[in-house]
């Protein structure tokens, strides 16, 4: 690190990127939560959202992902994902891209390719889906979903091991229920196809095998699981029990003289601004959740908020120094005209105060859901004196004090350039001293600090060969949906990336028949039995609004396996009962891909019986379906069927070993 002298006052600014007022009403928060990928073998890389000429790039795993960014992992390769503690695993040559991500949606699309999606806690107030070329797909329960879908976007396969979950395309609607494998294809129509799952493959073995990290992870015993990242924590530190603060982590193989947020870069992430990326393989959690505090012997130390709640994402917990009379926006005026800035981390006492818009409510919440010794009168003290400020030589000065304010060791500074071009900051960082730490005071200043093209991506990333890329553009796939996903974020004076061509599911309430789709004319569109490889159609309106259809399965317990049973032909499946215990639906039988002929009547989501549409009282009965699949013996079945086998080899033999033989064989 570089010594120089200070020419100008430093000046502490923790709202040094707001141009604007800080009042927001809840509305203009962001979201809680954020995506993460945390694993990468091989080829993976991403995309940001908001830029149609941004290159794709190596991934960064510590890099924050969120609405409108992509992934890709070519072939022989893969990665993980994390949005709180559902994992989304991709296999090799799958691309998929973040539709909606707020704090009431997880909405992904993919591409081409196999993901497994694992959700750990499944909340009923969340809508998770997951969109393909040809339907859309929405998890009911906690389990295990594997979703295949084609290059050409003509079938998609879903395999689910555990849980349940609703296909909906074209106004169709399927149940999906564990230990079963559902092909659907077509795009106009849907044809079905399905069997029993099979034992797992490679990719779901080594599926597996990554769950078994996070559920042996003894850092889930202080973090909440929701913390993406605390996995990474077992390998890279050591817990201890502080007398102040409770269980710390402390880091393992620093170099002396380390301070957290100063090995890694910033990043311009919307809708929170600046965004710290760190460079150590562990450097997620403890970088956008907790505190950091200095504990005995000079070490810093991690302190996580309340295991028990989901804790709230922030950009960087960290305070910045900057401003001053005469100095640009937030630089530190340095010798020989070297303009730079300079941030802190934030102890476990400290309010946290974000520079973007919020509510009073977020700023409560992100405090009291990431440290455990403050509380919300504490929070709403520090907003309060934050707002009441007092002017001195024409600039804005708040009685608040930091802890590690005044520490030299604890402060980072690099120049201007570094800062806004996302360039690492530990090889270029400058040196303050304790004496020009002295008279810090802290502001607010009127300018940001403006993002340019570079601040996007990391300066040291790796454009992706052509090869390595997805071999058709992410914007020009179509995506059937259920919920319509939010418009592309616009960076300014950068046009926009187009959306892809959104197709609406068309589905209707529980118990109906499917909604009629409609043209954009407003027009009901009738449609006939598909072609073998029908075109996209991108004519369809996208859903009316943000929320689900409501025709969700019980949520009291998972659907039990259903077993093979043949159907009457050309007959819905009868109501149930209304019962609490929900009633395991039949299974299907299965048909011809509609290359051969036309397909079937859709089944739908346990509808009552209905008089036959317009379109369908003069049609030809359809033809006979073939019966079920033979039934599959369980290990069980097939254990008894050779225990048998052995008792009657036993008796004929001892038949022909008897003289005379006897009418009835004696039992042994």
């Amino acid at each position: 690190m570089k010594k120089v002298s200070l020419l100008v006052v430093l000046f502490l600014a923790l709202g040094i990127f707001l141009g604007t007022s800080r009042t927001a009403c809840a509305q203009d928060d962001p979201p809680t939560r954020v995506a993460r990928l945390n694993f990468i073998q091989g080829s993976v890389s991403y995309q940001p959202g908001g830029d149609d000429e941004q290159e794709w790039v190596a991934a960064d795993r510590n890099r924050p992902l969120t609405t409108g960014d992509n992934l890709w992992s070519d072939e022989n390769s893969r990665g993980e994902l994390h949005i709180g503690s559902t994992a989304i695993r991709l296999g090799g040559q799958t691309g998929i891209s973040i539709l909606n991500l707020d704090d009431s949606t997880i909405q992904i699309q993919l591409t081409q390719g196999t993901i497994e999606v694992h959700v750990r806690r499944y909340d009923p107030d969340n809508a998770y889906e997951i969109d393909t070329p040809n339907l859309a797909f929405t998890i009911y329960a906690p389990g295990k979903y594997r979703i295949q879908t084609d290059p050409d976007g003509y079938s998609t396969m879903i395999l689910v091991r555990d849980g349940q979950g609703q296909v909906t395309g074209s106004g169709q609607s399927y149940d999906v229920n564990p230990n079963q494998m559902y092909t659907f294809s077509g795009t106009d129509q849907l044809g079905y196809d399905v069997q029993p799952a099979g034992g797992p493959d490679p990719f779901e073995s080594w599926s597996a095998s990554r769950d078994l990290r996070e559920d042996s992870s003894a850092s889930s015993r202080y973090v909440s699981r929701d913390m993406d990242g605390y996995y990474d924590l077992d390998d890279n530190g050591d817990w201890q029990n502080d007398p102040e603060y409770g269980p710390v982590w402390i880091p393992r193989n620093v170099v002396v003289g380390w301070a957290p947020y100063q090995d890694g870069h910033w990043v311009w992430v919307a809708p929170w601004g600046w965004t710290w990326v760190d460079s150590q393989p562990w450097g997620f959690a403890p970088f956008h959740y907790g505190r950091w505090t200095q504990v005995r012997g000079g070490y810093w130390g991690w302190v996580p908020g309340p295991p028990a709640v989901r804790p709230v994402y922030a950009p960087a917990l960290v305070g910045f120094v900057g401003g001053g009379p005469g100095s640009a926006g937030v630089s530190i005026g340095f010798g020989g005209g070297f303009a730079g800035v300079a941030w802190f981390p934030l102890g476990p006492r400290d309010v946290y105060l974000p520079a973007y818009h919020t509510s009073p409510a977020y700023v409560q919440n992100i405090n009291i859901t990431n440290t455990r010794v403050i509380n919300v009168t504490q929070v709403t003290n520090v907003y309060n004196t934050y707002h009441t400020t007092t002017v001195v030589n024409n600039v804005t000065v708040n009685r608040i004090n930091y802890t590690y304010a005044n520490n030299a060791a604890a402060v980072t500074a690099v120049s201007r350039e570094t800062f806004v071009g996302a360039k690492p900051v530990q090889a270029s960082a400058v040196r303050v001293t304790p004496e020009q730490l002295q008279t810090v005071r802290v502001v607010q200043t009127a300018q940001p600090l403006t993002p340019t093209r570079a601040s996007y991506v990391s300066a040291t990333a790796r454009v992706t060969p052509a090869a390595s890329r997805p071999p058709v553009a992410f914007a020009q796939t179509r995506v059937v949906a259920r919920i319509a996903p939010p418009a592309p974020v616009v960076r300014p004076g950068i046009a926009p990336r187009p959306a892809p061509p959104i197709i609406s599911a068309g589905v209707a309430p529980k118990g109906g028949q499917p909604a009629a789709r409609t043209n954009n004319a407003g027009a009901a569109v009738i449609k006939a039995a598909p072609p073998a490889r029908p075109n996209a159609n991108t004519n369809n309106r996208p859903p009316a609004n943000n929320q689900p259809v409501n025709n969700q399965p019980a949520r009291t317990q998972p659907a039990p396996t259903p077993q093979p049973a043949e159907r009457p032909n050309n007959q819905p499946r009868p109501t149930p009962a209304p019962e609490p215990k929900p009633v395991t639906p039949e299974r299907p039988a299965a048909v011809e891909k509609p290359a051969e002929r036309p397909a079937p009547p859709p089944p739908a989501k346990n509808p009552p019986p209905v008089n036959p549409r317009p379109e369908e009282r003069n049609a030809p009965p359809p033809p006979a379906k073939p019966a079920p699949p033979p039934h599959q013996p369980t290990p069980a079945e097939v254990q008894a069927q050779q225990k048998q086998q052995k008792e009657q080899q036993k008796e004929a033999d001892k038949k022909k070993n008897e003289k005379p033989p006897k009418s009835e064989p004696q039992e042994r």
